[in-house]
């Protein structure tokens, strides 16, 4: 899967990021590197359910996908 991210200069120093497709889904860091790794970990975390927040009924299946 690939996702846009638009990448802004921090006034107060750094960068920070945002990703469109998910709404929500800012992070930020001290050095470009830096906000490279919070990406990814912000997209995961951004698209991370606890399926424990949603009623699957018996006939219900779960399945995990990867894009």
């Amino acid at each position: 899967m690939k996702l846009k991210t638009i990448i802004h200069k921090a006034d107060e120093g750094g960068y920070w990021a945002e990703i469109p497709a998910i709404p929500g889904c800012v992070t930020q860091g001290d050095s470009f590197e830096e906000l490279l790794k919070n990406i990814y970990e912000a997209v995961e975390t951004c698209l991370s359910v606890d399926v424990q927040d949603y009623e699957i009924q018996k006939d219900d299946q779960l399945m995990e996908i990867t894009v």
